[in-house]
């Protein structure tokens, strides 16, 4: 792409892995961390969100993901929420350096003297570090998202780079699951893995499964869906949090409980699988 306005750092080419496929690499660890998120309540969701990873054997290194503006849920008061937002900032900054691990999490933001926010997935790294800042592209016009939000404009990528190997990650969210043209941009940045954190309503619960393994199918990448489960003052969620790998296989996927999905990434399988079916090379 070449509008100037797409952030793109060095990465592999998805048409030349940087591993052969005979090389073993080690795995890595994902936790995708899906809860009833309570109602514009950023202390209640902090103390989930730690509570729950407590138990989860989260090692230095990993990766914890977190849904779409899990610490307020799909408000669109934004005026409110985004007050909240620099505590949650903090308290994700904080998670990192306690876990040393990689953080993933959804917030809103409202810049001064505007009257429409920004739906964020940001990405903190062991050190409590902002590593990533990526604005939701899409926002759900069907849900009214756009009446108290605007879409960001960069398709972002980050390492996510530890003892046990390196992947270059892609953060979308919810609504973003639907245009594949993200997923495909993502991909010349040399995302080997997407991570989506989202509010998907029960209504359409199928398609976000479908569309989840579908990303992973045409990318020949790892993607990683966690979704929030629980109901809102508007809409009901089933969860379905999922993990997915570079052929379309399911490596772990939850129900409608709170629970963490912990799931081991082989980045060495999707350099392989790539290298056997360079299907990269042709877009």
């Amino acid at each position: 792409p070449r509008n100037g306005r797409l952030r793109q750092t060095p990465g592999p080419s998805p048409a030349a892995p940087r591993r052969a496929s005979g090389t073993t690499l080690p795995c890595m660890r994902a936790h995708l961390v899906q809860f009833d998120i309570v109602w514009e309540d950023p202390d209640k969701n902090h103390g989930t969100v730690r509570e729950m990873l407590a138990g989860a054997g989260v090692q230095a290194g990993d990766l914890v993901l977190l849904p779409e503006m899990f610490a307020v849920g799909f408000s669109l008061n934004i005026r409110h929420t985004a007050t909240t937002s620099a505590g949650t900032a903090a308290f994700l900054a904080g998670l990192a350096r306690d876990l040393g691990a990689f953080v993933q999490g959804g917030l809103p933001r409202l810049e001064h003297g505007r009257s429409h926010g920004t739906n964020h997935m940001t990405v903190y790294s062991p050190d409590g570090a902002l590593l990533c800042d990526y604005a939701k592209i899409h926002p759900f016009s069907y849900g009214r998202e756009g009446e108290a939000f605007t879409g960001g404009d960069r398709v972002e990528t980050y390492d996510w780079a530890g003892a046990r190997g390196s992947v270059r990650v892609c953060p979308a969210v919810c609504y973003d699951l639907r245009f594949p043209e993200l997923f495909r941009v993502g991909l010349l940045c040399g995302a080997e893995l997407f991570a989506l954190g989202a509010n998907w309503p029960d209504a359409r619960q199928e398609h976000w499964r479908t569309l989840l393994i579908a990303r992973a199918i045409e990318n020949q990448a790892v993607v990683l869906g966690v979704n929030r489960t629980g109901a809102d003052p508007h809409l009901n969620y089933a969860g379905g949090s999922i993990a997915v790998g570079p052929k379309g296989e399911v490596l772990g996927e939850l129900g409608g409980e709170e629970a963490v999905l912990s799931v081991e990434i082989d980045p060495g399988a999707v350099r392989a699988w790539r290298e056997t079916f360079p299907a990269g090379r042709d877009i």
